[in-house]
């Protein structure tokens, strides 16, 4: 079976931020993404926030310049502002031209 490597981005963020945060990555470049509830304990054991909601998760595979721009993006936006945090990860996908079309 064919495969393509591309990048996985995956976002960790406070729920109240979901809309507004798949719409910048989709204006980044990707071209879809996924989008789930997340729980767990950051470095100081406590959220960063007292709002109400839980944290999401959203993960998206890219091409490598889309990857660098969403987290250049991410950077300049968010992380100042917001309790956000992105890692990448190469992955090895099946129909890899659903997911690197854009550069």
């Amino acid at each position: 079976m064919q495969t393509v490597t591309v990048k996985l981005v995956t976002i960790v963020a406070e729920s109240v931020l979901a809309k507004r945060l798949c719409a910048a990555v989709r204006a980044a470049g990707a071209t879809g993404y996924t989008l789930s509830d997340a729980t767990g304990v950051g470095s100081r054991d406590m959220r960063a926030s007292t709002l109400d909601g839980e944290n999401i998760r959203i993960e998206t595979l890219v091409s490598p310049a889309v990857a660098e721009s969403l987290l250049e993006m991410l950077a300049r936006d968010w992380f100042p502002h917001y309790a956000v945090i992105a890692w990448t990860s190469d992955v090895a996908v099946v129909r890899g031209e659903k997911y690197a079309v854009r550069s």
